[in-house]
């Protein structure tokens, strides 16, 4: 169950959740709350039917997916800039904002799941954080304000220096949306990092980001790099890490 006193969360409180450690390398690990039972669902007001998100994808967000760990595992190799913003879009249970916020950078975890943003609290008390903002994000339809203010939830307002994500080129439409999305919240100079398990979706999401004045930089080959799993468990991960650059 998950333990949590905040009123705005108690229609949700028979949800069954388990604390997991995902291990980001031999020395390092974050230890988040998910869902342990994939197949549930809970949206007692209508909430996440009213943000676009069915019944077949409400527990998506509470999952650990291995691109998010690879996202995490690129991220922490990489020097903290103490004036850089970084958004994360689609962030789930948040692994990479935690670790770049474990890291002292001024980062927000976005995503447009009405209960990311409580697992985001828990995971953040789980691992001795507090104080990592989150925001509201979402490509395609724009939230009503009015729920947005219901859920207590900030719109993302902000432009940033890196925009990083992990697996969410899944459907033909998104590269479009996407893009739109990342041009709305980055600055005139700005970095994008998508770690994409290879959905058949990217090629287009290059030429939509490429009509923002986005350039695909690097695209960094992660095919057959093993990632250990929460439960231990070693897997072959398939995908790539795209860059883009805009100056």
């Amino acid at each position: 169950m998950l333990d949590t006193e905040n009123p705005a969360f108690k229609p949700y409180a028979q949800l069954k959740t388990r604390i997991q450690r995902v291990p980001l390398s031999a020395t390092e690990s974050l230890r988040v709350r998910t869902l342990a039972d994939h197949m549930q669902y809970a949206d007692p007001h209508g909430h996440a039917q009213q943000l676009g998100i069915g019944s077949a994808v409400w527990p998506l967000f509470g999952l650990i997916w291995p691109s998010s760990i690879q996202l995490a595992r690129k991220l922490k190799n990489r020097p903290v800039r103490p004036q850089e913003k970084i958004l994360e879009l689609g962030c789930g249970l948040g692994l990479a904002s935690l670790l770049m916020h474990r890291r002292g950078a001024q980062v927000h975890a976005s995503d447009c799941h009405p209960l990311a943003s409580h697992f985001l609290e828990t995971n953040q008390a789980l691992n001795g954080l507090s104080g990592l903002p989150y925001v509201h994000a979402q490509w395609g339809e724009p939230a009503c304000p009015d729920l947005l203010s219901t859920l207590g939830l900030t719109p993302a307002h902000q432009r940033y220096d890196l925009i990083v994500g992990s697996d969410l080129l899944y459907e033909r439409s998104t590269p479009a949306l996407l893009a739109d999305l990342v041009h709305q919240r980055a600055k005139a100079q700005a970095e994008v990092w998508i770690v994409d398990p290879d959905r058949g979706h990217r090629n287009r999401f290059t030429q939509e980001m490429a009509q923002y004045g986005f350039k695909l930089m690097w695209q960094v080959c992660l095919r057959d790099r093993p990632i250990l799993t929460a439960e231990g468990e070693e897997l072959a991960y398939k995908g790539r890490c795209l860059q883009y650059r805009r100056d």
